[in-house]
């Protein structure tokens, strides 16, 4: 396989079982139509459909072959928007026991994250290669799941050792932001985060601000509650994947 597995399985091609359906959800009808035959260019035969969204499949699953996987395409869309993780979590559900892996443009690692928590049984980049793509949809297939490596390697640097010093988000927070983060964690108020920053106030409170702004709070209580939900979910995919 790939760098980049999170877990590795050597069950030979699952595209070689015969009789069903691969299908690719995406609103954007160039990227899907193309996307669609680089896969049939590459596993001639395969019944590869494409749909702008997952009720028009729907609408015809009785008539085509039985689903194989669903790559749905979000684009630019962010997994933590919460429209794109209730769609998510409604398709994961309506084609189970069928794998579904996420393609999109992202690869902060929260959104890697989320993705898994709704079920996804990969997370592909948009800056991977079609062969790479193909590799991820035999894994998850076989009962695997893929992350990028690059995240992986994140996840580890934030979880590993003893140093419970704030580390950037990968890219979420800047390291100031996450120094504060990591003060906040801890109840602490403005002026005491000022002071063990050697900060201003006020430039505490800006921080704050933006810190609320990416994560959608509307004061330090939901700072405090989301930021501890981020970490709890962290700390227990280290213990699944670690």
């Amino acid at each position: 396989m790939k760098a980049g597995d999170a877990f590795e399985a050597d069950s030979g091609d699952a595209f070689t079982k015969t009789g069903r359906s691969l299908v690719i959800i995406d609103p954007r009808a160039l990227d899907r139509e193309c996307f669609a035959q680089s896969i049939r260019s590459r596993r001639s035969g395969m019944e590869v459909l494409h749909f702008s969204a997952i009720g028009d499949w729907k609408q015809m699953r009785d008539s085509s072959l039985p689903l194989l996987a669903v790559l749905l395409n979000i684009g630019g869309r962010k997994v933590s928007d919460p429209v794109v993780e209730s769609e998510i979590r409604t398709i994961v559900n309506d084609v189970a026991p069928a794998p579904v892996i996420l393609l999109a443009d992202s690869e902060e690692l929260l959104q890697i994250l989320i993705a898994l928590e709704c079920g996804v049984k990969g997370y592909i980049p948009s800056s991977v290669g079609i062969d790479v793509c193909l590799e991820v949809i035999n894994l998850a297939l076989v009962g695997g799941i893929f992350v990028p490596v690059n995240s992986v390697t994140s996840l580890r640097h934030m979880l590993g050792g003893a140093d419970t010093s704030a580390r950037p988000l990968d890219g979420m927070f800047t390291l100031r932001q996450s120094e504060v983060v990591e003060a906040l964690r801890r109840g602490k108020a403005n002026k005491i985060i000022a002071y063990e920053l050697n900060l201003r106030e006020s430039t505490v409170k800006v921080h704050i601000r933006n810190i609320m702004k990416k994560l959608k709070a509307t004061n330090r209580t939901e700072v405090a509650f989301k930021i501890n939900k981020l970490f709890s979910t962290q700390i227990d995919a280290r213990e699944n994947w670690l």
